[in-house]
Parts: structure tokens; C-alpha cells; sequence
């Protein structure tokens, strides 16, 4: 088992501000590093970089709010017809046998990023919750993230346009 990414989580810096922010700000050159699949004007594609599984990426509004009631008319729409397209560019890249999407509303419904709202798509197969989680509450991902961002990327570029 190899999940290099933890220590990092683990031992690196806690910055102050919205991680899924600043992420989306940083830019078109740290795309990669972000783990930023897509953006749009009222939306982004990001790669969860402590997934749940394999594939496991989010639809963030790029306007930091807290809750889906805050969001005006065109974030609504745009943010769930992103989720939409999203389940469809991770089913296609990955041809999953069923699909996990939903958000936690609020840290005690176990958001761990609680006051910038998100969906969660996960890609899930038979046998992919094993021993492991149950018991040793470790997750095991059969491929490293920058290769999964990068087989994933070409899925999404149908929905990057930014401007």
C-alpha cells in the first residue's frame, strides 16, 4: 500500500483561507499541482486530493458560499449541470459499475471543507471496500494521483472555458 500524498496532508503547512479557492486562483500554471480538471465561469473541476476512491473528484462554484440556497440562478444551474456532465466524463473515463454523488452540507453532516459548498462523484466498483477501510480504516488506490489526473484531464476539456 503507497499513498504518498498523506504525509503531506499530514505534516505540510495548514494555510489560512479556503483551500478550494485558492486552488481555482492560482491559476492555469498550477493547474496540475491543484488537481483542477475544468473551469468555467461560475463553476470548477477539482480532483479530491484525499479521495474516497480511485476517481473521486468534486464540482465547486467558483463564488465561496457556504450553502446551495446562496448560490443565484446561473451558479445553480451551471453547478449542477457541471455535476452532470462530471458523472458522465468519470463514468466514460473509467467505466465504473456505480457511482457514488452527493455533498455534505455543514461540518456536522461531515463536510471537511464546510463553508464552500461542493459535489462529491465517486466511481465505485464491486469489491472496491474491502477489509482495509473496515478494519484498518486505510483506503487503498490502485494508481497514484497525477496519473489518474492525467488519464482524467481529457474527459474534462469539453467543459474548460474559463472566460
Amino acid at each position: 500500500m503507497w499513498a504518498p500524498w498523506r504525509m503531506d496532508y499530514i505534516l505540510g503547512p495548514k494555510p489560512d483561507g479556503c483551500v478550494l479557492c485558492r486552488a481555482v486562483e492560482e491559476g492555469e500554471d498550477r493547474r496540475g499541482d491543484n488537481l483542477i480538471l475544468a473551469v468555467a465561469p461560475h463553476v470548477f473541476i477539482i480532483m479530491n486530493r484525499f479521495p474516497y476512491a480511485h476517481g473521486h473528484v468534486m464540482v465547486v462554484p467558483r463564488r465561496h458560499v457556504s450553502r446551495l440556497d446562496d448560490l443565484d440562478k446561473d451558479e445553480r444551474d451551471a453547478f449542477f449541470e457541471t455535476l452532470f456532465e462530471a458523472q458522465a466524463a468519470v463514468r466514460k473515463a473509467f467505466e465504473p459499475q456505480g457511482m457514488n454523488i452527493g455533498m455534505n452540507l455543514g461540518k456536522i453532516a461531515g463536510a471537511g471543507i464546510d463553508d464552500h459548498v461542493h459535489a462529491h462523484v465517486v466511481p465505485r466498483w464491486a469489491g472496491d471496500t474491502n477489509f482495509m477501510p473496515v478494519l484498518a480504516e486505510v483506503k487503498v488506490m490502485p494508481e497514484h494521483l497525477a496519473t489518474t489526473y492525467n488519464g482524467l484531464v481529457p474527459y474534462f476539456a469539453h467543459l474548460d472555458h474559463a472566460d
